[in-house]
């Protein structure tokens, strides 16, 4: 593992990775939420449904950290931001819609949103006060791992299997 600048990340903010948002119970604890980002050049937007247990977090401490572990080149990258956040009402929708077409397509994108119209959205925004970035791809042996997980096309294939739901 090395240590490296972020700019040397490539298309790292660019990839559709899950990332993992760290947010703080009343008590202190941590909540670890997987969640859809888009980076806008400056900023981590993170799309919240109103009321949420993130946004509730978020409301009382603004502190919150976000990793991003890119999956498909075993080794591969990875980035850890930190800072405080502002959450902003998403009226409209539109954050939450351009996050997820970002990940599911135009199509399929727009039909997960419109599943929820009841929902009110919000709109988390991280400018990172600290980043740490890593690059394991640079470490020789590594390459010759083998990953003791299932390959991703199984689930793949497991959800295209399953009925169509209305």
């Amino acid at each position: 593992m090395q240590r490296i600048p972020i700019d040397q990340l490539g298309d790292l903010f660019q990839q559709p990775w899950l990332a993992t948002l760290a947010t703080y119970r009343k008590d202190g604890t941590v909540l670890l939420s997987p969640v859809w980002f888009e980076w806008d050049g400056e900023a981590f937007l993170v799309s919240l449904v109103h009321g949420d247990w993130k946004e509730l977090h978020l409301r009382r401490n603004p502190r919150v950290s976000l990793l991003i572990a890119e999956e498909a080149s075993y080794p591969g990258r990875a980035i850890e931001a930190s800072g405080r956040v502002s959450v902003t009402a998403d009226p409209d929708g539109s954050a939450i819609r351009r996050i997820a077409t970002r990940y599911l397509g135009d199509k399929i994108g727009n039909q997960w949103v419109s599943q929820y119209p009841d929902f009110e959205w919000d709109l988390m925004r991280l400018v990172p006060e600290t980043m740490r970035a890593l690059d394991h791809r640079n470490v020789p042996f590594l390459a010759l791992a083998e990953p003791k997980y299932p390959p991703t096309t199984e689930w793949r294939f497991e959800m295209l299997q399953m009925p169509a739901v209305d």
